[in-house]
């Protein structure tokens, strides 16, 4: 059951960093409204969508998942940073779906790092600091 339960996190936030990367890559309006209120329009919008790509992808792979869910939690903490102070939570009239979808994912994240601790601590110990 725990393992269905850490897939449906993959998977909840995989999907939903994947399917806001149609609005950032089409330029869509919203898009372009958050990244130029933040100054940095088209290269930051460009290169989250690149990001979120990547953290989706290294998300569905259950080797990589750690991975995956350090970099999407700290992509979300901007996005909720960015949310609460510069933009604010209701953006263009979307009554704060854009928000609920960067905490939805935010969670899951923080959980998958949770569940991945000994990974993480793993890689730490053995990589970072080599003992």
């Amino acid at each position: 059951m725990k393992t269905y339960f850490i897939l449906a996190l993959r998977i909840i936030a995989a999907a939903i960093m994947l399917q806001t990367l149609f609005f950032k890559f089409t330029a869509a309006p919203e898009s372009v409204y958050i990244f130029n209120q933040m100054g940095i329009e088209p290269v930051g919008r460009i290169g989250t969508g690149v990001l979120e790509l990547i953290a989706a992808f290294l998300l569905l792979n259950a080797r990589t998942s750690w991975i995956g869910a350090i970099i999407s939690a700290i992509i979300m903490i901007g996005a909720i940073v960015v949310h609460v102070f510069i933009i604010g939570i209701d953006v263009l009239d979307d009554n704060g779906k854009l928000f609920s979808l960067a905490i939805i994912t935010f969670i899951c994240s923080l959980f998958l790092i949770y569940e991945e601790k000994e990974k993480i601590l793993f890689f730490i110990r053995t990589q970072v600091f080599n003992f």
